[in-house]
């Protein structure tokens, strides 16, 4: 796994005493460095900041949902938070809107994260209130180029009913996990997480490296034995990841005819069934349209969009293949949302599974299970490294923390939606770009 500025020469020059004098001279971006996850480390760098504006309901739920992530809060107001948490929930007419501005100086203060609590708009029957709950999406998104030093802003929309997922994406949006989300909405709604498993199972695709690798590794950490799958020219590698989570392989080629068959059989018969399937196998064929041809075309389509529908089929048909409660997370892109000039087959495939998470999502409910996507940014991977120069700079730079993402990074937020307790979010797209200006 690259380290946090390996594959950033800038980045990690204008880390130091001369970069950071030529930076402050010339007004060069200074991306600042992005607090992970570390074993044993506190929830936050702070005490934590809970704030409710009028007709707020969750400032409870909140609080409750820190303390016992062991935080502490900063109720005397004077402090530098480690977290910022703003109920807005209730907000419902365009003057009401006035009491955001009440928390910039709890925001100028705040160092970490902040996390802004919403209505679903839809939910909100009342014109005026469904503007004003919709008008916070982009309080959100320019607060969170605003916030400097690696503090993000995201926004939680909290349908009736939230209990579990609302605690869970607390903890998971005010921790150092979600370092490479920013300016980013979710909805989380009722769902009741199933009990877990003594021995909890996860399935990761294109494990051999990279992403999959990272999403192995995290996995893990949180207690799965991790089957990585890859084909078997990757043989090496994927035993190396393997054999460093404790996990198992299977060699498969997700196109091929028997994959679907095989993944489901190996579940079942040795594994009593997945908790979690993490689609993230994928390839990229790039070049313009109008110079691909039928072979870049199909197999980028096969094996991004084609093989997650068919494995997802043969998982959810065949008996015992999946465990009571499993989830699915799909690997999306930012290009799937945005577009990017000569991916036009990779983006379709990606722009696909958000479609494929948005279809399932209800009927994969009915049956006790959930799915969703992420859709990473630019991340520093082998294939980001094989960019020319210039694109890549561009890549690192035009996002609101200045630089690209880890793959652990988007392995912490796909262990997130992993996680039984965020059994109420479902149906979700999530990007892990660092709110890269491209896109939503």
């Amino acid at each position: 796994m690259a380290g946090a500025s390996g594959g950033d020469p800038y980045g990690a020059f204008v880390r130091t005493g001369p970069g950071k004098f030529l930076a402050a001279r010339t007004g060069l971006p200074r991306p600042p460095r992005l607090r992970r996850y570390e074993e044993g480390q506190d929830l936050l760098t702070g005490p934590a900041l809970v704030t409710g504006l009028t007709g707020a309901t969750h400032v409870d739920a909140v609080r409750d949902a820190l303390r016992s992530a062991g935080a502490e809060f900063d109720d005397a107001g004077t402090g530098s938070p480690g977290a910022l948490v703003v109920d807005a929930s209730g907000l419902r007419t365009v003057d009401q809107l006035a009491g955001l501005l009440a928390t910039a100086a709890d925001f100028k203060r705040t160092r970490g994260r902040v996390l802004v609590l919403s209505a679903v708009p839809s939910d909100v029957a009342d014109p005026e209130g469904r503007a004003v709950q919709q008008g916070l999406e982009g309080f959100v998104r320019s607060l969170a180029k605003e916030a400097r030093g690696g503090t993000t802003v995201n926004l939680l929309r909290v349908a009736e009913g939230a209990t579990s997922a609302l605690r869970s994406a607390v903890e998971f949006f005010c921790s150092a996990r979600s370092a490479y989300v920013d300016g980013q909405p979710i909805v989380v709604g009722p769902g009741e997480p199933h009990p877990v498993r003594d021995h909890r199972v996860a399935v990761v695709t294109g494990a051999a490296q990279g992403i999959g690798a990272a999403t192995a590794e995290v996995l893990a950490r949180s207690g799965h034995h991790v089957v990585c799958v890859d084909i078997a020219a990757s043989g090496q590698k994927l035993a190396t990841v393997a054999n460093r989570v404790g996990g198992s392989t299977l060699h498969l080629d997700v196109t091929a005819d028997s994959a679907p068959r095989t993944l489901a059989e190996h579940l079942a018969d040795r594994f009593d069934g997945a908790d979690v399937v993490v689609h993230n196998a994928g390839i990229t064929r790039d070049r313009s349209f109008v110079n691909l041809d039928e072979a870049a075309w199909g197999s980028v389509l096969a094996v991004n969009l084609g093989a997650p529908i068919r494995l997802t089929t043969a998982l959810l048909d065949h008996p015992g293949a999946l465990a009571p409660g499993a989830r699915f997370v799909c690997l999306s892109s930012m290009n799937g949302i945005a577009g990017a000039k000569g991916q036009t087959n990779y983006a379709t495939s990606k722009a696909g599974l958000v479609g494929l998470v948005q279809a399932l999502a209800g009927p994969l409910s009915e049956r006790g299970f959930a799915v969703n996507a992420v859709a990473p940014g630019f991340i520093e991977t082998p294939m980001t490294a094989a960019m020319p120069p210039v694109p890549r700079e561009l890549g690192r730079r035009t996002s609101s923390l200045q630089q690209g993402g880890l793959p652990v990074d988007v392995a912490e937020t796909i262990a997130w939606l992993a996680r039984p307790d965020a059994a109420g979010v479902d149906g979700q797209v999530l990007r892990v770009c660092g709110q890269n200006l491209l896109g939503a």
